[in-house]
């Protein structure tokens, strides 16, 4: 296990929980079980945010068609720019070097 101190027993157990799921139907009802309806709002939200600064949009544009902030917007642009690559690789972006 990492020495991060995110990266709990109990997250481990989730991340396998997630690992061990086959579809994204069986995801998604997996968040419906764990996550808010919120929670999984803003969760697709920061992703679609992420999606289009990948493509170039400017933060005005992303404001207006997504609703989020632009302090989330900021959030996940240093997330994709100097975070730990889960954006990039979702979005099947190249990494950072």
């Amino acid at each position: 296990m990492s020495t991060d101190r995110l990266r709990t027993d109990d997250v481990e157990r989730l991340l396998a929980a997630f690992a061990a799921l086959d579809s994204p139907d069986d995801v998604y009802a997996f968040l419906q079980d764990v996550c808010t309806v919120r929670e999984v709002r803003e969760m697709a939200q920061r992703l679609e945010v992420a999606r289009l600064l990948s493509v170039g949009e400017h933060y005005d544009r992303i404001r207006e068609a997504t609703g989020a902030s632009t302090t989330t917007i900021s959030r996940v642009s240093r997330a994709l720019n100097y975070g730990a690559d889960g954006y990039r690789t979702v979005l099947g972006l190249p990494r950072e070097a």
